[in-house]
């Protein structure tokens, strides 16, 4: 069974969360603004995004996206970049075919040494084109956005 990956953002801040808003941010390890985690669609990670709906935004990722995000953003302990020899050390030819590995399920990010979960993006080149206290299908930013959202991670790589 191939499961799909869901690149969630964090887009808001802290202030006012309930606890169990909280917990799930920090569950989710999303500590900051603008930090991106990978996570395989399951129906307990749906429960914890709805959650936490009014902020995050998240979607299916594909490869091309997935690809771009983790060579650009993508970081070793130490704050060093991923590079194609760690790939290749991991038994990968490039970026592609560790994205691909991901969606597909062969592989988990956790299950690769040294490299940190969380992707620092920035802020979206152009700025957000909704408000950031609606949802998506309300002309918003937040919540679930199919895979538009590889369209606002291709703007804050």
């Amino acid at each position: 069974m191939t499961m799909g990956l869901l690149a969630v953002i964090r887009i808001r801040g802290s202030p006012d969360k309930r606890p169990e808003e909280r917990k799930t941010l920090a569950l989710l390890r999303l500590y900051k603004r603008f930090h991106c985690v990978l996570v395989h669609d399951t129906p307990d990670i749906r429960g914890m995004l709805k959650n936490i709906e009014y902020t995050v935004t998240y979607g299916e990722v594909d490869v091309n996206t997935l690809a771009e995000v983790l060579q650009k953003r993508g970081r070793l302990i130490g704050n060093k970049r991923l590079t194609l020899e760690y790939l290749k050390e991991m038994g990968f030819e490039n970026f592609e075919d560790l994205a691909s590995a991901l969606i597909e399920g062969r592989i988990k990010i956790n299950d690769l040494p040294h490299l940190k979960p969380i992707f620092r993006l920035h802020p979206p080149k152009g700025g957000f084109k909704g408000s950031l206290k609606k949802h998506y299908n309300e002309g918003g930013e937040l919540g679930y956005r199919k895979v538009a959202i590889n369209e606002l991670l291709q703007l804050m790589t």
